[in-house]
């Protein structure tokens, strides 16, 4: 009975032996992580995703390193600008792990000496930088950040990867001289651009009086211009009127009996003056001597009782 009982006692030390014994011999580390193990306080290895067999009680895990980009939140620290302004300036850093034996052995605690490094080398780069630059360098600053960040994070197995301004704060005075600084250059353009618009309306005002000018004074040209063809065509038509009737005269006169008939017109106009005279005035003027005029008349008849077929009447 007894015999059993130290039996049973036995087999029992001797499976919780084999369960301690697995359970520290056989180590599954996941996917993106890697473990530092030591054997005997020394370091050993790195051990991989998966399954891995380690000697118990000689050899145990001392770190455990998560491989993925981890966001680190910088706390905000007030930094002065090269203008002598002082800035709150916010950010977060990007790290990941890449060699799991320096960041357990090349830094006590590689989290506090990047950030620690991180508000350091800000500080930096914002004191080299005036106010108004450092709201527009913002990628120049975060570049500088990272490269000084990586250089010294190469011995902590640290890669930094990328540095983000969250947030710049200038003190509220800052922030109300800039908003006035604004609103004045904001006025400044309204002012501009009002100028402009009312300098472009007179030129264009300008120019659209100036092309109507143009346009009246080449409508008043061309007027002219046909005035005076129409005033040259009928000036020459009735020219040529008169030529023509001149020509038709002196061949009329050429003709038998027509110095006759020249007499017999110049007679009768002659007499048609004075009596249109003697209706339209008073007084009449006559010739000094009227026997001209009779002498005149008497010419007259003679040349129509000389004319052809006169004699028939």
């Amino acid at each position: 009975m007894f015999e059993a009982s130290n039996g049973i006692i036995v087999a029992l030390v001797v499976l919780v032996l084999a369960v301690v014994f697995i359970t520290q011999a056989l180590k599954v580390v996941p996917q993106q992580h890697a473990w530092v193990v030591e054997r005997l306080g020394k370091f050993n290895a790195v051990l991989g995703p998966g399954l891995n067999i380690l000697i118990p009680f000689i050899d145990r895990v001392a770190y455990k390193h998560l491989l993925k980009e981890i966001p680190l939140d910088v706390p905000s620290q007030v930094c002065i600008t090269k203008d002598n302004t002082q800035l709150t300036v916010d950010g977060v850093l990007y790290f990941q792990v890449t060699d799991a034996m320096r960041a357990s052995y090349g830094s006590s605690n590689y989290v506090s000496a990047i950030t620690q490094l991180a508000q350091t080398t800000l500080r930096s780069v914002i004191g080299k930088l005036e106010l108004d630059h450092t709201f527009e360098e913002r990628e120049l600053i975060n570049a500088r950040v990272v490269e000084a960040l990586d250089e010294a994070a190469l011995n902590w197995g640290v890669k930094v990867l990328r540095y983000e301004i969250k947030d710049l704060t200038p003190p509220a005075v800052i922030l109300q001289a800039m908003q006035a600084q604004i609103t004045a250059e904001r006025e400044k353009r309204a002012v501009i651009a009002e100028s402009e618009g009312r300098r472009q309306q007179q030129i264009n005002l300008a120019s659209g009086d100036r092309e109507a000018q143009i346009a009246r004074s080449e409508g008043e040209r061309q007027a002219e211009v046909n005035r005076a063809l129409g005033e040259a065509a009928a000036i020459q038509a009735v020219a040529d009127a008169t030529a023509r009737a001149i020509e038709r005269i002196a061949t009329a006169i050429e003709t038998p009996g027509g110095v006759s008939a020249v007499n017999l017109q110049v007679a009768e106009k002659y007499i048609e003056a004075l009596g249109r005279m003697a209706k339209e005035n008073n007084t009449m003027i006559v010739p000094a001597n009227l026997t001209d005029v009779a002498a005149l008349v008497a010419t007259a008849t003679a040349v129509v009782r000389r004319a052809p077929g006169a004699g028939a009447g």
